[in-house]
């Protein structure tokens, strides 16, 4: 089995493991959007991002240490995961002393006590799993997944349906899941095997926190980015336009739902093969088909924006939450940069950049705040999916040659220009919906497919090609 057949079967597994995990994950925005008013579903939402930027602070970001770390055959795996272990404990001791000031904040006053609990398992399962993962149980990684959505579903039938909790039984919900998760890993993957604190190593914790401590404030910059518009859009425009701006970020979440599925297998090869001598050739082609498959996806969803809209969430007219369809096509076009920004991020992780990824993160925080505060006063939510497309868009644009200095693969930059240009124009038919919008769009999205086709088949060949089986070095001699 070659690079891209190993790439490949991973990429299926965790597709066949987790696409039905994350799909009924989708779907249970119907679910919560019936159950939830919009300043209600807006408070879980902010719940949710807030957990987001607190637990790579709180872990010291050793949940990426750990897959980084753990993968390397010079590196004992006990001490691996001992280090990673005790560094969240003592993160997770010193927040619990600080919890109870989260009372006192309006936005999360009454939830301070779930906030830490959630922080805490989310913690622990995320270290877990990117472990499990390390160690090549790529089939228990997958099947996790799954079974923690499962959990998350019938806890939500439970405490939204059924008990009427709203966000308490939404937090409730994912608590319980990582608890869950956490515990049956451990038992299944035998965890606990590798978690003595004889194995505790000084000289690896400051090998593993020189690596992570940059991506802390790379994720809370990244979390700016991505997460601090609701923020601004609450402030500025209300809970109720928060609410209806948070679920427009459902429908783009679908391009982050695929390539997640193909990026957990792509970390795990870029970093086996991270010593081969065809390292940029493999890169070259794996971007190539990467970022042409993202256009044709983010342009198919595009296209159909309205009527996954009016399907995905609750329609009753006194919510408002189907005006949220106005705001997707800008934030399918952030998502798609956001996408080629995680893809980039893989030869930081491959070279242990994370000074890089510190500093780009940084350049696309900054826009983000600065195009808040212009755009968001004038144009409200648009306003916010504009600055957050514009950052990540800078982001990208600035990662795509720094990366390259580490591992100088192609990019066919007018392929990728011509493809923005294209996407752009579809998300503004979409959002002005002018006379024969949908027509419109079904003839893109077929131009946007033709013109990446062949990007994507050239990879697909190396996949389905077969080893060639090794020369012999013995000569032989005609008789």
């Amino acid at each position: 089995m070659n690079k891209y057949q190993k790439l490949a079967n991973n990429t299926l597994i965790f597709a066949i493991g987790s696409f039905g995990a994350k799909f009924l994950s989708f779907i249970l925005m119907r679910l919560y959007t019936g159950c939830m008013t919009e300043e209600g579903y807006g408070t879980a939402d902010l719940l949710y991002q807030t957990v987001n930027v607190l637990y790579p602070i709180l872990t010291f970001s050793m949940a990426d240490a750990v897959i980084r770390f753990g993968m390397e055959k010079g590196y004992d795996k006990r001490q691996v995961y001992t280090v990673a272990i005790i560094a969240s404990l003592i993160g997770l001791t010193a927040f619990a002393l600080f919890s109870p000031v989260l009372n006192l904040i309006d936005m999360y006053k009454d939830y301070g006590f779930l906030l830490y609990v959630y922080c805490y398992f989310s913690c622990f399962r995320q270290i877990a799993s990117n472990f499990v993962r390390a160690k090549g149980y790529v089939k228990l990684f997958a099947a996790d997944g799954i079974f923690s959505t499962l959990v998350i579903v019938i806890c939500n039938i439970i405490f939204l349906v059924v008990l009427d909790m709203g966000v308490t039984g939404y937090v409730l919900s994912i608590i319980i899941s990582d608890a869950v998760s956490f515990a049956l890993l451990t038992v299944i993957a035998g965890l606990h095997k590798y978690l003595d604190i004889t194995y505790f190593s000084k000289k690896l914790f400051k090998e593993m926190l020189k690596y992570s401590a940059p991506l802390i404030p790379t994720y809370v910059l990244w979390w700016i980015t991505s997460a601090s518009d609701r923020w601004f859009v609450i402030s500025l425009c209300g809970e109720a336009d928060n609410g209806i701006y948070s679920a427009a970020y459902k429908i783009p979440s679908l391009l982050m739902m695929f390539t997640t599925l193909f990026y957990q297998a792509w970390q795990m090869s870029a970093i086996e093969n991270r010593n081969d001598s065809g390292l940029s050739k493999f890169y070259t082609k794996i971007y190539g088909a990467y970022s042409s498959l993202l256009m044709i996806a983010a342009a198919g969803v595009i296209m159909l924006v309205k009527p996954l809209t009016f399907l995905l969430v609750d329609n009753d007219p006194e919510k408002n939450f189907t005006f949220a369809y106005h705001y997707t096509p800008i934030l399918v076009v952030a998502m798609v940069f956001q996408c080629l920004c995680q893809f980039t991020s893989s030869v930081y992780n491959v070279k242990k950049k994370s000074v890089n990824s510190l500093l780009t993160s940084l350049i696309a925080a900054v826009v983000n705040i600065i195009l808040n505060f212009l755009l968001i006063p004038e144009y409200g939510p648009y306003g916010a999916a504009i600055a957050t497309a514009a950052a990540y868009a800078a982001c990208f644009a600035i990662r795509i040659f720094d990366v390259r200095n580490f591992i100088p693969f192609k990019v066919n930059h007018f392929r990728m220009i011509v493809n923005v240009i294209v996407i752009g124009y579809m998300a503004f038919t979409a959002i002005k919906e002018p006379k024969l919008t949908y027509l419109q769009l079904v003839i893109l999205f077929i131009a946007v497919t033709v013109f990446n086709f062949e990007s994507v088949l050239s990879t697909l060949r190396k996949i389905l090609a077969r080893t060639s089986p090794k020369k012999s070095n013995v000569n032989t001699t005609n008789k």
